[in-house]
């Protein structure tokens, strides 16, 4: 009786501590993946603000504004079109640089011709779609100058290719660590039953017949695992929200529930893999190999 004591508690303390090891790194993950979804959110506002200035020249007509502003308009990768006139042009330069420095009165005339700015998708802020873009744009007599910053969208681009490949490794190396966690506990329990599935198998008991105990349990704990992560990451996003965090507004009904999902589907998937490969690992074992 006190042997049989001896190795229920060790094997309930180890599955225990990889449950919840696992919902810590399920937990992390969550937090990975909200964080790539805030990530997303603000690379997407970031891209769909970046874009190009056409300048006319000072004979432009209305009408050839109006003609190049629709065709833009009309543009596939086009998020909005803002047309500026001369004079309002003018006026937002003199507020940048304060009322001292008066270039009407010092040059007599408005030195400004009208703008046109135009926004791209997400999907067309790279140089590559912004160069095929304007490429027509030179050839139009009515426009003077094109101004777009290729080297600005090269690096916000690059900046968000690290984060996002950052977080992919920061994933990978969690899935990892659960896996070897669930792998060591599966491979604990196997060993020390090793007697009772012998037994079994000198009676005739498939492999499936005695691996689906350790795959059930395995199954349980990692649902139990990604239950606990999800209501931490619920109470997360809850305190976070009653901060009013500007990243709060990002986490929403809509960004978090497929979070919790991916997070119980997850360690259910982790933990019965891992069960798989340890329970199989034992099973082809000979009696010596087992029991030295």
């Amino acid at each position: 009786m006190a042997r049989r004591r001896h190795h229920i508690i060790p094997l309930f303390t180890t599955r225990a501590t990889a449950t919840v090891s696992v919902a810590l790194v399920l937990f992390i993950l969550g937090m990975a993946a909200l964080i790539g979804i805030a990530t997303r959110v603000v690379t997407d506002n970031i891209r769909e603000n970046m874009g190009f200035v056409v300048l006319f020249n000072e004979d432009v007509t209305a009408s050839d504004i109006d003609a190049v502003k629709k065709m833009f308009d009309k543009a596939s990768g086009v998020s909005s079109t803002v047309y500026s006139s001369p004079d309002v042009v003018l006026e937002r330069w003199q507020s940048m640089v304060g009322e001292d420095e008066d270039i009407v009165k010092l040059s007599g005339i408005n030195p400004f011709v009208g703008e046109l700015e135009v926004h791209v998708t997400s999907e067309y802020a790279s140089s590559d779609s912004l160069d095929r873009m304007i490429a027509p744009l030179m050839l139009m007599p009515q426009v003077s100058e094109v101004k777009v910053h290729t080297e600005l969208v090269d690096k916000v681009n690059a900046t968000l290719r690290s984060v996002g490949l950052g977080l992919l490794i920061v994933a990978v190396a969690l899935l990892i660590v659960s896996f070897v966690l669930i792998f060591n506990t599966v491979r604990l329990s196997v060993y020390a039953r090793r007697f009772t599935i012998y037994t079994m198998k000198l009676v005739g008991a498939t492999g499936s017949f005695i691996r689906r105990p350790f795959l059930v349990d395995n199954i349980v704990n990692g649902l139990v695992a990604g239950l606990i992560a999800s209501i931490a990451l619920a109470l997360v996003v809850l305190y976070c929200r009653s901060l009013d965090l500007p990243v709060a507004e990002m986490f929403t009904l809509r960004t978090v529930l497929p979070v919790v999902g991916a997070l119980l589907v997850t360690g259910v998937l982790i933990c019965l893999i891992a069960a798989l490969f340890a329970a199989n690992r034992y099973l082809r074992l000979s009696y010596d190999e087992m029991f030295k």
